[in-house]
This record gives C-alpha cells, sequence and structure tokens, in this order.
C-alpha cells in the first residue's frame, strides 16, 4: 500500500437507518478503490462489512466496521456504522475519528427517524455529511418522494449535485448539474459513458446548476462578487464554496447512488475527495494514537483499532497509556478493511489502522511517546435504555458468567454490567431488547454459558411522613458478662427549618442539642442524628453505636427491605448499666428503637422516576400517549420537530422495563426515545400495598 500523506486521507462515517443499504453502498466503494475485484451481498453473506456470524445471521450491520479504499491517489477510510439504534455505540464511535459523514437515505422511504438521530447528533458535533440517495433501482424507489421528505427534514440545506433520469427497477443513468454532463450505466459493474444532457433534460438540468452556483456562492464573498459580475462559477469554484458551506454545516449536497449496481459511487468518491475535509492532525508531531474499537476476532486475539492523532506510528515502536503509564509496543500495524488486514510499514497522522495483542488498551485508550503529555478524551456513549437482571442457570457457572460479561463489554462499551448490593442481582444495560439479546447469544454460543434474563427488581426508597417516638430496651444476661442499653428517641422527616420542640408522651418538649452529626448516604437523601440527652442518663462515649445500629437499620428498610433515607433522629433520653452496657447493646437497642419508630411514623416507599423523551412520527402520537399514561406516566412538554411529535413525560422506572420493545410495536420501529433519573417520588397507595403484600410473603417464604 501506498504511504499516504495527511493531506490526502479522507475519513468518512457511513450512516444511515436499518435497511438503508449502507454495506451494499460500502461494498461498491471498496470495488471502486481496488481493495476488493468482486463485490460481496448481504444475501450471500460475504460482504467484508457485515463479516461477523450474528451480522450474517441478521443480515444487518450490528458492529462498526473500519473499512477503505484507496481512489484518486488519495486514501479514503469510511466506518459503515449500524444503523439501528440498538447498536448506536459504533455510531458514536465513527463520529469520533471521522472528519466527515455520507448520510445514506433508502430511495423507498425517504428520512426515516433513524436518520433523523444521526443528523441531529452529526450537527450537535460539527460533522459535514453529504447525502447519497440510495436504491434508487428499487422497484418503489421514488426520487420526488425523497426530495419533499429531505426538505422537510432538512429544509434549505439540501442541495442537488444530481438527479436520475428513471427511478425504479430500470434505473441506469443520471444527470450531474455540477460537471453538466449525463452517466450511463452499461452493466451493474459502474461501466459508464459520459454523454452530453438529453434534450428533455437540458431545461431542469440549467435550473438546479444555478440553483446550485447560487448556493455555492453563499458562503464566500469573493465567489458572490464573481457571481453576480459574470453569473457562473467554475466546477472548482463551486467545490470550493460547495466545501465551506459543508464544513459549516449548512449545506448538505444530495448524490443519487446505486450500491447493489454501482452507480453513482465514482462520482461519489471523487466528490469526498475533492471537497471533504483532510483530517486535522499534526503530521510531523509526537507519536500519538487513538483507540476507538476493541474486538476478538478469531486466529488473531485482541485487535485494537486506531486513529493516528499525530506523527507517525510504525511496527515497534513503544508507546505508553499517559493515564496509566502502562507501556505498549506496537509490534505490527495493519490498513483494516473489516476482516482484510494489510501490513504496512507506517502510517500517518489522520489515518486508520490497528494492532494486534495490546496488553492493556481497550476502547478510548490514547497511547502517546512517553513524556510527550498528549492525551485525548473518552468516547461518550448515550445512557442506556433497556436493562434487566441476568444470571446463569448453573450457579456453578457464575464465574464463566462473569468472566464473559467482562470480555463482552470491554469491546462494547455500551455494554454496561453491575452488580447491585441493594438489589442482589446483576444488571446489565445496554441501548434496546435486539441488544441485550445480542449479548445473551454471545454468552450461550461464544462463551458457552446458559442464561437467563428477566425483570430487575426496582431500587425504591423508603422514608416517614409523620413524627414518631419509640424506646427499645436490649437486655441480655447468660452466665457471663451481660448486656444493657435502652434507647429512647424520635423520629421525623428530615426537612424544613430543624424544629425541637414536640409532643413526647403527652407532654409538650423542648429538646436541647448536645452533640449532632449529619450524614449523607451514599444511596441518596441523608439522615440527621441529634443527641439531646440530659443527665448522663446514656454516656456520650455510646452515641456511635446508637447512630451505628440506625444506619445499619436503613441500609435494610423496615418496609421492604429498600435502603431508607431522609429522617431526622433525636435521641432524647434511655438507660445504661455501669457493668452490662457495652456497645453492642446500644447498636441493637438503636437499631431496633428506629425500626419501631419508622412504622409509627407513617412510613412511605419511594419510587424512582425518570425523565422520558420520545419522537415519534406524528401519526403514532396518540398510541405514544396513551401507553405512556398506562405506564403511570404524567404527560409534560409536548413539541414538533419536521414532522415528528416530541413527547416529555416522567415515568416511574418500574413501568419502564422492555419499553423499547413496546415503542418499537407501537410505532412500526420508527420512534426512539431517551431516558434519564429524575428524582424519588411516593408510590401511590394501592402500589404501595402490593409492595408490602410482596414483601411480607417473600419473607415468610425465606423464613
Amino acid at each position: 500500500m501506498k504511504d499516504y500523506s495527511t493531506k490526502d486521507i479522507r475519513n468518512v462515517a457511513l450512516l444511515g437507518s436499518t435497511k438503508s443499504g449502507k454495506t451494499t453502498l460500502a461494498e461498491a466503494m471498496l470495488f471502486e478503490g481496488k481493495v476488493i475485484d468482486r463485490r460481496g451481498t448481504i444475501e450471500d453473506k460475504n460482504t467484508l462489512s457485515d463479516n461477523d456470524e450474528l451480522e450474517k445471521q441478521n443480515q444487518r450491520s450490528i458492529y462498526a466496521t473500519p473499512l477503505y479504499a484507496e481512489f484518486q491517489n488519495k486514501k479514503i477510510n469510511f466506518i459503515d456504522a449500524p444503523g439501528s439504534d440498538d447498536f448506536i455505540g459504533g455510531a458514536y464511535s465513527a463520529f469520533r475519528v471521522c472528519e466527515s459523514g455520507i448520510l445514506v437515505v433508502n430511495a423507498q422511504q425517504g428520512v426515516e427517524v433513524g436518520t433523523e438521530n444521526f443528523v441531529r447528533r452529526a450537527d450537535a458535533i460539527k460533522l459535514p455529511l453529504v447525502i447519497a440517495v440510495n436504491q434508487l433501482d428499487a422497484d418503489k424507489a421514488d426520487w420526488d418522494v425523497v426530495q419533499n421528505s429531505m426538505k422537510e427534514a432538512f429544509g434549505g440545506k439540501i442541495v442537488n449535485l444530481q438527479f436520475p433520469t428513471n427511478a425504479g427497477s430500470s434505473f441506469d443513468g443520471f444527470v450531474d448539474v455540477l460537471a453538466m454532463k449525463y452517466y450511463h450505466f452499461k452493466d451493474a459493474n459502474g461501466t459508464r459513458e459520459e454523454l452530453d444532457i438529453p434534450a428533455e433534460f437540458a431545461d431542469k438540468a440549467e435550473e438546479m446548476r444555478g440553483e446550485l452556483i447560487e448556493k455555492a456562492a453563499e458562503f464566500d464573498d469573493a465567489l458572490m462578487e464573481k457571481y453576480f459580475e459574470e453569473g457562473t462559477l467554475s466546477e472548482e469554484e463551486i467545490n470550493r464554496g460547495l466545501s465551506l458551506g459543508i464544513t459549516s454545516g449548512e449545506l448538505y449536497p444530495v448524490f443519487c447512488v446505486s450500491g447493489k449496481k454501482d452507480i453513482g459511487v465514482k462520482k461519489l468518491l471523487e466528490f469526498i475527495n475533492n471537497v471533504a475535509p483532510a483530517p486535522k492532525c499534526e503530521e510531523n508531531g509526537p507519536a500519538a494514537l487513538f483507540i476507538y474499537k476493541n474486538d476478538v476476532e478469531q486466529h488473531l486475539g485482541e485487535v485494537s483499532y486506531f486513529k493516528v492523532m499525530s506523527g507517525s506510528i510504525t511496527p515497534g515502536i513503544d508507546l505508553e497509556d499517559p493515564a496509566t503509564g502502562n507501556k505498549e509496543r506496537i509490534s505490527a500495524i495493519y490498513a483494516v478493511a473489516g476482516t482484510k488486514k494489510e501490513s504496512v510499514n507506517a502510517l500517518r497522522a489522520g489515518d486508520f489502522g490497528c494492532a494486534v495483542k495490546l496488553k492493556n488498551s481497550k476502547s478510548s485508550t490514547t497511547l502517546s511517546l512517553p513524556g510527550s503529555g498528549i492525551s485525548f478524551d473518552r468516547i461518550s456513549y448515550p445512557a442506556p435504555k433497556y436493562r434487566c437482571a441476568i444470571k446463569a442457570k448453573a450457579q456453578t457457572d457464575d464465574q464463566k458468567l462473569g468472566d464473559a460479561l467482562k470480555k463482552i463489554a470491554s469491546t462494547d462499551p455500551t455494554v454496561v454490567v453491575e452488580y447491585s448490593k441493594e438489589l442482589r442481582q446483576t444488571i446489565l444495560s445496554g441501548n434496546g431488547e435486539q441488544h441485550i439479546n445480542i449479548v445473551k447469544w454471545r454468552i450461550n454460543n461464544e462463551f458457552g454459558v446458559d442464561v437467563e434474563l428477566f425483570a430487575p427488581k426496582v431500587p425504591y426508597r423508603e422514608t416517614i411522613t409523620k413524627v414518631a417516638t419509640a424506646q427499645y430496651r436490649h437486655k441480655k444476661q447468660s452466665g457471663g458478662a451481660g448486656q444493657f442499653g435502652e434507647v429512647h428517641l424520635l423520629v421525623c422527616p428530615a426537612e424544613g427549618e430543624l424544629n425541637t420542640k414536640f409532643k413526647i408522651d403527652g407532654k409538650d418538649t423542648q429538646l436541647n442539642i448536645k452533640t449532632q452529626d449529619v450524614s449523607d448516604m451514599e444511596w441518596g437523601g441523608k439522615l440527621e442524628f441529634y443527641n439531646c440527652v440530659v443527665g448522663g442518663a446514656i454516656d456520650l462515649g455510646f452515641m456511635p453505636a446508637i447512630l451505628k445500629g440506625i444506619k445499619e437499620r436503613m441500609v435494610e428498610g423496615p418496609l421492604t427491605g429498600s435502603y431508607a433515607r431522609d429522617i431526622r433522629v433525636f435521641v432524647y433520653d434511655g438507660k445504661m448499666h455501669p457493668v452490662d452496657s457495652k456497645e453492642i447493646a446500644f447498636i441493637i437497642a438503636g437499631r431496633n428503637a428506629f425500626k419501631e419508630a419508622f412504622r409509627n411514623a407513617g412510613p412511605k416507599i419511594l419510587e424512582p422516576i425518570y425523565n422520558v423523551e420520545v419522537m415519534t412520527p406524528s401519526e403514532y402520537q396518540g398510541a405514544v400517549m396513551s401507553d405512556l399514561q398506562n405506564r403511570r406516566g404524567m404527560l409534560g412538554d409536548m413539541g414538533a420537530d419536521k414532522g415528528f411529535a416530541i413527547l416529555k413525560a416522567r415515568v416511574p422506572l418500574a413501568e419502564l422495563y422492555r419499553y423499547s420493545t413496546t415503542l418499537s410495536s407501537l410505532t412500526a420501529g420508527s420512534a426512539t426515545f431517551s431516558m434519564e433519573f429524575a428524582d424519588y417520588q411516593p408510590v401511590p397507595g394501592d402500589v404501595q400495598t402490593k409492595l408490602l403484600a410482596e414483601y411480607a410473603a417473600q419473607e415468610t417464604e425465606e423464613d
């Protein structure tokens, strides 16, 4: 392979909804770039991109695949990113290392929800986009429908560089208004002939070229001046103006393609070479790379995919992780096109490659020359939207399951695994049910562990709503030294201003605070502990023991065993024994007095509430709203964005299990959503009654 300098490298994210034809288009790009001499197909399961066994089975992209094409003395690296929201992590990795994107739009469907999401993300990070309208050879391809949907979604940012002459099953050519030529394709292998524009399309071509020139001139004063003076611009000048418009995020040039027939792919690659930005990397700086993806591949072991961020990477170079100080020797480097890996002698700043069997380097790791101080931020992935509990069917497989989950999470950072001490469950989180089912398949088939997935417990909280008192005496005498401790305490909600005047045993009582301890609980909320004992009824040295007993009880609340929070405790009286009073006695007395007082203080179960935002086509708005209300959701602000309804609601976590699956079913897979923790709120009375009964039954069963 030729040694490419930074200015001759282009890095492109290949984006689009599921079934938009990205992988088929990628094969055509590989073919035109001489990486392959025969194009594979999804149906034959022989594409360089969708090469994983799961991708072949599902006939869809699940993982982001790095590829490249050598075209017109430039190297175009591109990443075929999954189109499904369930596998969005691959797209986020591509966004991080690419300087531009090709947005693939299905000519049969137009702009879909997934397409909109990619554009929003691209806009947020200022990633320039080019649109490729693909599958123009499909029976239901409709150029006018696609145009309308793009204009509705993207407004005046759309600028057509081409238009098809006969979209549909007989699609074999298009007019290019940049070159002002008609391109006719004689076969399905990209063999084309360049002709004059047919007379019946001449007027349309002239009109569209005028629009193109006017758009290109908007972004450069010198071009605008020339346009006003001469009424036209050269192709080179148009490209310069388009480059400025694309880079600013104000223009989306549109191309006509058929990945299946290799129509329009050369023109698309030419445009990427001429207009897309080169990497902004320091070619002569200290060597540094950023790992954006990890994988474990048969016959190779662990593979680390990287972008050279500075300088040059050569075989045998020694680098270090500036975050940990771990050293890595890069023994060999490869240019990557899916499963095809070619050993190379050097990769320059901006280029993509991979290395094998690195010791400690995972996704989002920087490796740079020791002492250079070069480091890059980790990739920030979206929060998981689907969570479930997981366990091995055979208890003897627990260790194997833990190892499998650790390895899977290391190659897919959007898989989140945590053991919840509170729930006593291993919680597996991901982007959707399909995502989690893929994880389950891998555990079963790659690691040989049978597992079951089920609804996770809900991390409820317990608190109180009223004032209550209780006292407890712990007395134990069994031959040797005894145990004695008596605690009188009052509890109330930890809210509002501190009040120390209460009615105790029917009498108005003013409590005088001697010492206090305010603790923020690790699970949220707080405990305020006040020592109001007078006359030495309890020695000050026993107060930490009483506090310890209360905290132990708060770890397992009296109602459902959930964490307790936001409580004030006043210890106002008690008794001790000169010989038998010990720390353990006051721990037990404090714990049990707190339990009794808690039960009499209007105890309430709190549940986690999440802010949910749904984006759905308007025709499904009613169904989505009804479903949210059935989940005890409180609807909030509603809005609209280019044909889509945006719904906001506050929904209990207990009602969100498998929500992504239900939403997909309600909207034919066209809606998407996000969720984030908001706060804790009291559960309704009927829900509390049900939870108390379930916990009582559980305790009876355990006894």
